[in-house]
């Protein structure tokens, strides 16, 4: 039985455009902000972002008045210029295993989907999106079939994990009994192509004095933006996961279009350079099991011959299924023979477990459905929103 729980606004009022959000500031935006909007010395600067950071981080406030050791002129200055809203939670649903969706709206017409899953990693992952959309057009994602709206803000991809730790109470932050340990960079969107706003929302959630999820545990997938992957790696230090899913230029040309561009030889010269690649810091490769396509012996052989020299593990996807999608999973005795060929060549090759199916939160299969629009359409809807008038649009 799926639950499933529509939240029509859910006490998050959309931020006010004349409002800066504080959450997805750096530590150096957050000073700058306030000495410049709230009236903060510039020598106090840094000690009072800090005591504002432990507010947002550590104990997740949404009311500035909740800052107990911060002045009441500096909370009323904040309360002036700055919002702590979150974005709408526009639906959230629970899959039969526990699996939570979330489609968050972050602006008219602009909303994204986030998947929190439970008992994987230490705990449980959440994985976020980067973009609203995508422009990869990989023909076994459905995400794929929605066109790029835009890249979201460092903002936006904070906010996630600030929601899903509301939802599950896990306020203030401890490193005990966590449920949220993990964060994957797996949903909607390729980061790489939004890498600077993916930068500095690692740098909010690794930070030790807020959220405190190591960048160990915290993993970027990309479809193989080449020339992005090393600065990846030297500007966030985090692990590094290739949406592979072919052993060979012709089939991922179909599968992820991109290799055309950046095909597997270069990609794989590439991977090896990733910064800190050791045995205990691999690569992980993401491979979609797909019926008479990619899942012939012959195949798993191919795989062990590419890979080989690279810190590596496997993960083994098998393929979830979305409304009109022109492929079927491998049947399960195909994957584990496929598996066991990985496995006996001395890579860890889990099979990873379909979660969240029954709501469509399994890989592949986030979609949201948000519409580009230009930015003067966007800008008086938001406009109309914040005036409280009905949009004709």
């Amino acid at each position: 039985m799926t639950i499933q729980l529509k939240i029509d606004n859910a006490g998050r009022a959309q931020n006010d455009p004349g409002l800066v959000p504080l959450v997805g500031l750096t530590r150096a935006q957050l000073r700058d902000a306030l000495v410049e909007h709230a009236g903060v010395d510039a020598k106090k600067g840094k000690m009072r972002a800090d005591q504002v950071w432990r507010w947002l981080y550590h104990f997740g406030v949404t009311d500035f008045d909740a800052m107990t050791n911060v002045s009441k002129d500096l909370r009323a200055a904040m309360k002036a210029a700055f919002t702590l809203d979150r974005p709408e939670i526009v639906e959230r649903l629970i899959s039969v295993d526990g699996t939570r969706k979330y489609l968050v709206r972050l602006s008219p017409g602009v909303e994204c989907e986030m998947v929190f899953i439970p008992d994987v990693g230490r705990s449980g992952a959440l994985c976020v999106s980067s973009q609203v959309g995508c422009t990869l057009n990989c023909t076994f994602c459905h995400t794929g079939t929605q066109p790029l709206v835009r890249n979201l803000t460092a903002a936006e991809i904070v906010a996630q994990i600030m929601i899903a730790r509301d939802d599950l109470d896990e306020w203030p932050t401890s490193l005990e009994d966590r449920k949220l340990t993990n964060i994957v960079f797996m949903g909607m969107g390729e980061p790489l192509y939004n890498l600077d706003h993916v930068s500095d929302a690692i740098d909010i959630i690794s930070d030790g004095e807020g959220i405190q999820i190591g960048r160990r545990r915290i993993t970027v997938s990309t479809s193989g933006v080449v020339p992005k992957i090393k600065e990846l790696g030297e500007r966030t230090g985090t692990m590094l996961a290739i949406s592979l899913h072919a052993t060979n230029d012709p089939l991922r040309d179909v599968l992820v279009p991109l290799n055309k561009k950046y095909p597997l030889e270069v990609l794989l010269n590439e991977i090896k350079q990733y910064p800190g690649l050791n045995n205990s810091k691999r690569v992980t490769f993401e491979y979609v099991m797909l019926k008479g396509v990619n899942d012939s012996l012959a195949e798993a052989r191919e795989l062990v011959r590419l890979l080989r020299g690279i810190p590596a593990k496997i993960n083994l996807i098998p393929f979830n299924p979305w409304p009109n999608s022109p492929y079927e999973c491998s049947d399960w005795d195909t994957i584990e023979a496929f598996a066991d060929v990985v496995n006996r060549a001395g890579y860890a090759s889990p099979i990873r477990t379909p979660r969240g199916r029954d709501i469509f939160a399994a890989c592949g299969q986030l979609r949201s459905e948000s519409v580009k629009i230009r930015a003067s359409e966007r800008k008086r809807l938001e406009r109309e929103q914040s005036e409280g008038e009905p949009s004709q649009a």
